[in-house]
Protein backbone atom coordinates (compact mmCIF):
# COMPACT_ATOMS: atom_id res chain seq x y z
CA UNK A 1 0.00 0.00 0.00
CA UNK A 2 1.34 3.40 -0.90
CA UNK A 3 1.56 6.34 1.44
CA UNK A 4 -1.39 8.64 1.93
CA UNK A 5 0.01 11.32 -0.37
CA UNK A 6 1.24 8.92 -3.03
CA UNK A 7 -2.08 7.88 -4.61
CA UNK A 8 -2.66 8.14 -8.37
CA UNK A 9 -6.14 8.36 -9.88
CA UNK A 10 -7.21 5.07 -11.46
CA UNK A 11 -9.08 4.93 -14.78
CA UNK A 12 -10.57 1.67 -16.05
CA UNK A 13 -12.16 0.63 -19.34
CA UNK A 14 -12.85 -2.72 -20.95
CA UNK A 15 -10.65 -1.59 -23.86
CA UNK A 16 -8.96 1.61 -24.95
CA UNK A 17 -11.98 3.88 -25.49
CA UNK A 18 -11.51 5.09 -21.92
CA UNK A 19 -8.26 6.70 -23.02
CA UNK A 20 -10.43 9.38 -24.65
CA UNK A 21 -11.85 10.06 -21.17
CA UNK A 22 -8.37 10.07 -19.65
CA UNK A 23 -7.13 12.46 -22.34
CA UNK A 24 -9.79 15.01 -21.40
CA UNK A 25 -9.21 14.48 -17.67
CA UNK A 26 -5.45 15.00 -18.08
CA UNK A 27 -6.08 18.12 -20.16
CA UNK A 28 -8.26 19.50 -17.34
CA UNK A 29 -6.19 18.20 -14.40
CA UNK A 30 -2.61 17.65 -15.66
CA UNK A 31 -0.96 17.91 -12.24
CA UNK A 32 -2.14 14.53 -10.97
CA UNK A 33 -0.71 11.04 -11.47
CA UNK A 34 -2.91 8.53 -13.34
CA UNK A 35 -2.98 4.76 -13.78
CA UNK A 36 -4.99 3.42 -16.72
CA UNK A 37 -6.15 -0.18 -17.12
CA UNK A 38 -7.73 -1.59 -20.27
CA UNK A 39 -9.11 -5.15 -20.06
CA UNK A 40 -8.50 -5.77 -23.76
CA UNK A 41 -8.23 -9.56 -23.32
CA UNK A 42 -11.91 -9.75 -22.35
CA UNK A 43 -13.43 -6.86 -24.28
CA UNK A 44 -16.21 -6.18 -25.20
CA UNK A 45 -18.23 -6.31 -21.99
CA UNK A 46 -21.56 -5.38 -23.60
CA UNK A 47 -22.59 -8.91 -24.55
CA UNK A 48 -21.75 -10.44 -21.14
CA UNK A 49 -24.06 -11.12 -18.18
CA UNK A 50 -24.33 -8.62 -15.32
CA UNK A 51 -22.65 -11.14 -12.98
CA UNK A 52 -19.62 -11.48 -15.25
CA UNK A 53 -19.38 -7.72 -15.82
CA UNK A 54 -19.47 -7.17 -12.04
CA UNK A 55 -16.77 -9.81 -11.48
CA UNK A 56 -14.49 -8.36 -14.18
CA UNK A 57 -14.99 -4.81 -12.94
CA UNK A 58 -14.24 -5.80 -9.33
CA UNK A 59 -11.02 -7.47 -10.49
CA UNK A 60 -10.03 -4.29 -12.34
CA UNK A 61 -10.85 -2.09 -9.35
CA UNK A 62 -8.83 -4.42 -7.09
CA UNK A 63 -5.83 -4.11 -9.39
CA UNK A 64 -6.01 -0.31 -9.42
CA UNK A 65 -6.37 -0.23 -5.65
CA UNK A 66 -3.25 -2.41 -5.46
CA UNK A 67 -1.46 0.29 -7.48
CA UNK A 68 -2.28 2.71 -4.68
CA UNK A 69 -5.35 4.36 -6.18
CA UNK A 70 -7.90 5.63 -3.65
CA UNK A 71 -10.16 6.99 -6.40
CA UNK A 72 -11.09 5.02 -9.54
CA UNK A 73 -13.14 6.16 -12.52
CA UNK A 74 -15.01 3.52 -14.53
CA UNK A 75 -14.48 5.05 -17.98
CA UNK A 76 -16.68 2.33 -19.44
CA UNK A 77 -20.40 2.76 -20.00
CA UNK A 78 -21.15 -0.95 -19.64
CA UNK A 79 -19.28 -1.22 -16.32
CA UNK A 80 -20.88 2.03 -15.14
CA UNK A 81 -24.35 0.76 -16.10
CA UNK A 82 -24.07 -2.81 -14.81
CA UNK A 83 -21.52 -2.82 -11.98
CA UNK A 84 -21.00 0.63 -10.46
CA UNK A 85 -24.03 0.64 -8.17
CA UNK A 86 -23.20 -2.75 -6.64
CA UNK A 87 -19.56 -1.81 -6.19
CA UNK A 88 -20.47 1.47 -4.46
CA UNK A 89 -23.20 0.01 -2.25
CA UNK A 90 -21.80 -3.43 -1.42
CA UNK A 91 -18.20 -4.04 -2.42
CA UNK A 92 -16.57 -0.81 -1.20
CA UNK A 93 -18.28 -0.63 2.23
CA UNK A 94 -17.27 -4.24 2.90
CA UNK A 95 -13.69 -4.27 1.60
CA UNK A 96 -12.53 -0.69 0.89
CA UNK A 97 -14.61 1.76 2.97
CA UNK A 98 -12.14 4.62 2.53
CA UNK A 99 -11.92 4.37 -1.27
CA UNK A 100 -14.18 5.68 -4.02
CA UNK A 101 -15.30 4.50 -7.46
CA UNK A 102 -17.09 6.85 -9.88
CA UNK A 103 -18.70 6.25 -13.29
CA UNK A 104 -19.28 8.15 -16.53
CA UNK A 105 -23.07 7.90 -16.92
CA UNK A 106 -24.27 10.15 -14.09
CA UNK A 107 -21.98 13.10 -14.99
CA UNK A 108 -23.28 13.02 -18.58
CA UNK A 109 -26.89 12.70 -17.41
CA UNK A 110 -26.58 15.58 -14.94
CA UNK A 111 -25.16 17.84 -17.63
CA UNK A 112 -27.84 16.86 -20.16
CA UNK A 113 -30.69 17.51 -17.73
CA UNK A 114 -29.09 20.83 -16.80
CA UNK A 115 -28.80 22.16 -20.37
CA UNK A 116 -31.95 20.74 -22.01
CA UNK A 117 -34.53 23.46 -22.66
CA UNK A 118 -37.33 21.36 -24.14
CA UNK A 119 -36.94 18.23 -22.02
CA UNK A 120 -36.31 16.03 -25.06
CA UNK A 121 -32.98 14.22 -24.74
CA UNK A 122 -31.44 11.76 -27.19
CA UNK A 123 -28.90 9.08 -26.28
CA UNK A 124 -26.65 7.13 -28.65
CA UNK A 125 -24.53 4.21 -27.46
CA UNK A 126 -23.65 0.57 -27.98
CA UNK A 127 -26.29 -2.16 -27.96
CA UNK A 128 -25.37 -3.16 -24.41
CA UNK A 129 -25.55 0.35 -23.00
CA UNK A 130 -28.83 1.20 -24.70
CA UNK A 131 -30.42 -2.13 -23.71
CA UNK A 132 -29.45 -1.55 -20.07
CA UNK A 133 -31.64 1.61 -20.04
CA UNK A 134 -29.10 3.11 -17.62
CA UNK A 135 -29.16 6.57 -19.18
CA UNK A 136 -32.95 6.71 -19.30
CA UNK A 137 -33.21 5.49 -15.72
CA UNK A 138 -30.80 8.12 -14.38
CA UNK A 139 -32.35 10.94 -16.42
CA UNK A 140 -35.85 10.13 -15.15
CA UNK A 141 -34.55 10.03 -11.57
CA UNK A 142 -33.50 13.66 -11.94
CA UNK A 143 -36.58 14.74 -13.88
CA UNK A 144 -39.41 12.27 -14.60
CA UNK A 145 -41.00 14.70 -17.07
CA UNK A 146 -38.13 14.47 -19.54
CA UNK A 147 -38.65 12.44 -22.71
CA UNK A 148 -35.70 10.17 -23.50
CA UNK A 149 -35.10 8.79 -27.00
CA UNK A 150 -32.35 6.19 -27.44
CA UNK A 151 -30.60 4.68 -30.44
CA UNK A 152 -28.05 1.86 -30.50
CA UNK A 153 -25.25 2.50 -33.01
CA UNK A 154 -23.38 -0.82 -33.40
CA UNK A 155 -21.31 0.24 -36.42
CA UNK A 156 -19.71 3.32 -34.89
CA UNK A 157 -17.18 1.57 -32.64
CA UNK A 158 -15.80 -0.61 -35.49
CA UNK A 159 -15.67 2.48 -37.72
CA UNK A 160 -13.54 4.33 -35.16
CA UNK A 161 -11.34 1.32 -34.40
CA UNK A 162 -10.70 0.69 -38.10
CA UNK A 163 -9.53 4.27 -38.57
CA UNK A 164 -12.51 5.22 -40.74
CA UNK A 165 -13.90 8.06 -38.61
CA UNK A 166 -13.35 10.58 -41.42
CA UNK A 167 -14.79 8.36 -44.16
CA UNK A 168 -17.98 8.64 -46.19
CA UNK A 169 -19.12 5.39 -44.53
CA UNK A 170 -18.89 7.06 -41.12
CA UNK A 171 -20.92 10.00 -42.40
CA UNK A 172 -23.64 7.74 -43.78
CA UNK A 173 -23.83 5.59 -40.64
CA UNK A 174 -24.08 8.63 -38.35
CA UNK A 175 -26.83 10.18 -40.48
CA UNK A 176 -28.84 6.94 -40.46
CA UNK A 177 -28.49 6.50 -36.70
CA UNK A 178 -29.34 10.10 -35.86
CA UNK A 179 -32.29 10.50 -38.22
CA UNK A 180 -34.94 8.95 -35.88
CA UNK A 181 -33.66 11.04 -32.97
CA UNK A 182 -33.80 14.25 -34.99
CA UNK A 183 -37.37 13.42 -35.99
CA UNK A 184 -38.20 13.36 -32.26
CA UNK A 185 -37.02 17.00 -32.07
CA UNK A 186 -34.43 16.43 -29.36
CA UNK A 187 -32.51 19.49 -28.15
CA UNK A 188 -29.74 17.58 -26.34
CA UNK A 189 -27.75 14.52 -27.45
CA UNK A 190 -25.65 12.37 -25.11
CA UNK A 191 -22.75 10.52 -26.75
CA UNK A 192 -23.03 7.45 -24.52
CA UNK A 193 -19.89 5.66 -25.67
CA UNK A 194 -16.26 6.59 -25.10
CA UNK A 195 -15.46 6.05 -28.79
CA UNK A 196 -17.98 8.63 -29.97
CA UNK A 197 -15.82 11.56 -28.87
CA UNK A 198 -13.81 10.84 -32.02
CA UNK A 199 -16.91 11.49 -34.09
CA UNK A 200 -18.12 14.56 -32.22
CA UNK A 201 -17.26 17.09 -34.94
CA UNK A 202 -19.01 14.99 -37.57
CA UNK A 203 -22.05 14.53 -35.35
CA UNK A 204 -22.19 18.24 -34.58
CA UNK A 205 -22.14 19.07 -38.27
CA UNK A 206 -25.04 16.68 -38.92
CA UNK A 207 -27.29 17.70 -35.99
CA UNK A 208 -26.65 21.43 -36.29
CA UNK A 209 -26.09 24.16 -33.73
CA UNK A 210 -29.58 23.91 -32.19
CA UNK A 211 -28.75 20.60 -30.49
CA UNK A 212 -26.36 20.53 -27.53
CA UNK A 213 -23.95 17.60 -27.63
CA UNK A 214 -22.83 16.05 -24.35
CA UNK A 215 -19.48 14.31 -24.81
CA UNK A 216 -18.50 12.16 -21.84
CA UNK A 217 -14.79 13.02 -21.77
CA UNK A 218 -15.24 16.74 -21.25
CA UNK A 219 -18.11 16.34 -18.80
CA UNK A 220 -16.32 13.70 -16.69
CA UNK A 221 -13.22 15.91 -16.53
CA UNK A 222 -15.25 18.90 -15.33
CA UNK A 223 -17.21 16.80 -12.82
CA UNK A 224 -14.00 15.22 -11.47
CA UNK A 225 -12.49 18.66 -10.95
CA UNK A 226 -15.62 19.70 -9.03
CA UNK A 227 -15.64 16.42 -7.06
CA UNK A 228 -12.05 16.95 -5.89
CA UNK A 229 -12.82 20.53 -4.85
CA UNK A 230 -15.70 19.21 -2.74
CA UNK A 231 -13.61 16.36 -1.27
CA UNK A 232 -10.28 17.84 -0.16
CA UNK A 233 -9.67 14.78 2.01
CA UNK A 234 -9.36 12.76 -1.22
CA UNK A 235 -7.64 15.45 -3.29
CA UNK A 236 -4.86 15.83 -0.71
CA UNK A 237 -3.99 12.13 -1.05
CA UNK A 238 -3.43 12.27 -4.81
CA UNK A 239 0.14 12.24 -6.06
CA UNK A 240 0.98 15.31 -8.12
CA UNK A 241 3.99 14.60 -10.33
CA UNK A 242 2.14 14.36 -13.65
CA UNK A 243 3.09 10.71 -14.24
CA UNK A 244 0.92 8.32 -16.27
CA UNK A 245 1.05 4.52 -16.29
CA UNK A 246 -0.82 2.29 -18.72
CA UNK A 247 -1.73 -1.37 -18.22
CA UNK A 248 -3.55 -3.82 -20.49
CA UNK A 249 -4.57 -7.46 -20.19
CA UNK A 250 -3.67 -8.16 -23.84
CA UNK A 251 -0.73 -6.22 -25.22
CA UNK A 252 -0.84 -6.07 -29.01
CA UNK A 253 -0.09 -3.64 -31.84
CA UNK A 254 -3.72 -2.53 -31.97
CA UNK A 255 -3.69 -1.38 -28.37
CA UNK A 256 -0.41 0.46 -28.87
CA UNK A 257 -1.60 2.17 -32.06
CA UNK A 258 -5.21 2.93 -31.15
CA UNK A 259 -4.39 3.65 -27.53
CA UNK A 260 -1.94 6.34 -28.60
CA UNK A 261 -4.53 7.71 -31.04
CA UNK A 262 -7.25 7.87 -28.36
CA UNK A 263 -4.93 9.39 -25.75
CA UNK A 264 -3.53 11.88 -28.24
CA UNK A 265 0.11 11.01 -27.59
CA UNK A 266 2.29 7.87 -27.58
CA UNK A 267 1.72 5.44 -24.70
CA UNK A 268 3.79 2.48 -23.49
CA UNK A 269 1.41 -0.02 -21.90
CA UNK A 270 2.48 -2.91 -19.68
CA UNK A 271 0.74 -6.28 -19.82
CA UNK A 272 -0.85 -7.67 -16.65
CA UNK A 273 -3.25 -10.48 -15.72
CA UNK A 274 -6.41 -10.05 -13.68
Amino acid sequence: MRGNKDCPIGVFDSGFGGLEILKQVVKCLPQYDYVYLGDTARTPYGSRSQEVILKFTQQAVDFLFQQGCHLVILACNTASAEALCKIQQGYLPKYYPQRRVLGVIIPAVEKAVEVSQTGRIGVVGTEGTITSLAFEREILKLNPKIKVFQKACPLLVPIVENGESKSAIANLAIKNYLKPLLLKKIDTLILGCTHYGFLEKKIKKIVGSQITIISEGKVVADKLKDYLLRHPEIEQQIKKTGQRQFFTTDLNDKFQKLGSLFFGQPIKPQKIEL
